[in-house]
């Protein structure tokens, strides 16, 4: 399993690296054109920035050293390349950039456009080829009556050509829509009419709202147009990729992958160990998700551990044996993450509030910014008052086949005031603080690698076993 958030590094190892086709003065426009350096270069003398911070994905990688030299060259700042990012790609990387000490980021390649919270960002997608007249010429074959109503989405990548599409589509599709990339968020709510999400901006102008549009998605197969598909599950999807130049009717079965999805939230129910796994640390509004999901893991009787891992795989997640359940914070487009292959599953933000808050039901439409569900927002639900445990109505887990509570409940009371979480540990009035997740530790037969320093007798060395683990060389002979 590798996707862009979660990889088992094989890959990596396996790579050959090289200029890709295409790159530097090959690429559209040559090296400033793709890269926008006029751009760019007014945005850093704009702010007075003197280092900045040039985030790159691997595929431009290549491309790295010879932008920021040009970059020094036309603003007098100093440039200072990332390269593997915390996180996602599609994410700004916040924490890398304020370890070198820049003052700005510029983020080079695809983008969730997810808001940042700190440092200012221009991103820049570069312009990717594409044949605008047979992404015309596909999207006239998938859609032959002249009054569809389709909405034009695209990768970041591609919106610089939706322009030239727009002017060849409109004279025959008077009800076409094109959306509009917007790398931060409009003041205030959207207005009637109006769907603001994925960093896309368009209006609506069908009587019955999106349910009566088609969506027609200019870009590779990937997780942005899952995101979408999930999403906007009304509505029938079509795709042109460029890279084959051909266009297609989505053949994804929503209505299985909202079963899967639903079954991991009966699985979130069922769990009593909740890890919530930080994917992000430059999405604005992540730390108040995180005290919400720890608030609504509280008010369900469930114990959570917070745990930053990096990028998840299913080596890191086996660690946490205990953990019944992940639930993962991060970007709109990363939250996905397939765990098909992973110990334990690993659920949205979303999905976990389906799971734990009583007053939330499913209406059909799936949410993956975790932004929609903070106090204020669109889809925010507060959580209804806590019951008394004797008149809870217990609920049948349709997994186990076992009672559990279905209501929140205020949890028992410690009989210890809070203040006295540290206590005498000794009689050498040595101060420890009580941890419930140090005494489970403590509780463990295996607690990691121990030095024992003192209590292990020195003893020579000797010849080890040899061979491999199926058929040692001294397999059936006893040892000395």
């Amino acid at each position: 399993m590798a996707t862009a958030f979660s990889s088992d590094g094989e890959a990596a190892l396996r790579r050959r690296l090289g200029p890709a086709a295409g790159a530097g003065a090959g690429r559209r426009g040559g090296l400033g054109g793709f890269y926008e350096m006029g751009r760019a270069a007014a945005f850093v003398r704009g702010g007075g920035f003197r280092k900045v911070a040039l985030q790159f994905p691997d595929e431009l990688l290549a491309d790295a050293a010879a932008v920021a030299a040009q970059m020094e060259a036309a603003t007098g700042a100093e440039m200072y390349i990332l390269g593997d990012t915390t996180y996602g790609s599609c994410c700004v990387d916040e924490v890398a950039a304020e370890h070198a000490g820049a003052e700005a980021v510029l983020h080079y390649g695809s983008a969730c456009l997810s808001p940042c919270r700190k440092l200012p960002v221009l991103h820049i997608f570069g312009q990717q080829p594409l044949d605008i007249r047979r992404c015309a010429e596909a999207f006239r074959e998938l859609y032959p009556d002249r009054q569809s109503r389709v909405v034009v989405l695209s990768d970041v990548v591609y919106a610089y050509a939706m322009g030239e599409l727009e002017q060849l589509l409109r004279p025959e599709y008077p009800h076409i829509i094109f959306s509009r990339v917007v790398c931060e968020d409009p003041p205030g709510p959207a207005p009637p009419g109006e769907v603001r999400q994925f960093g896309r901006q368009f209006p609506v102008e069908a009587l019955g709202g999106l349910q009566d549009c088609a969506m027609f998605y200019v870009g590779a197969e990937g997780l942005a147009l899952t995101s979408f598909m999930l999403t906007w599950n009304c509505c029938p999807f079509s795709s042109f990729d460029p890279a084959t130049g051909c266009g297609r009717r989505e053949t994804l079965n929503i209505n299985r992958a909202l079963m899967r999805r639903l079954y991991l939230v009966e699985r979130a129910r069922d769990a009593r160990v909740v890890g919530i796994l930080v994917g992000t640390l430059g999405v604005a509004g992540y730390l108040a998700v995180l005290q919400h999901l720890q608030e609504l893991l509280r008010r369900a009787g469930k114990r959570s551990y917070t745990l930053a891992v990096g990028k998840p795989n299913p080596a890191k997640l086996a660690n946490f044996l205990e953990v019944d359940i992940f639930v993962l914070v991060a970007c709109a487009q990363n939250s996905l993450l397939d765990s098909s292959d992973f110990f334990r599953p690993v659920v949205t933000p979303y999905e976990l509030e389906l799971a734990c808050n009583p007053a939330r039901e499913w209406t059909g439409n799936y949410l993956t910014d975790f932004r929609d569900l903070l106090p204020g927002a669109c889809a925010h639900v507060e959580l209804p008052p806590a019951v008394p445990a004797a008149e809870a109505v217990p609920d049948i887990s349709l997994i186990t086949g076992e009672m559990r509570a279905a209501q929140l409940c205020d949890p028992p009371a410690s009989q210890l005031p809070p203040s006295t979480t540290l206590a005498c540990r000794d009689q050498t009035r040595a101060l420890a603080e009580i941890s419930p997740a140090a005494s489970f530790l403590e509780s463990r037969s295996w607690r990691g690698l121990e030095q024992q320093l003192g209590q292990t007798p020195v003893s020579k060395a000797v010849q080890g076993r040899r061979g491999i683990a199926i058929a040692y060389e001294d397999e059936g002979r006893k040892r000395p």
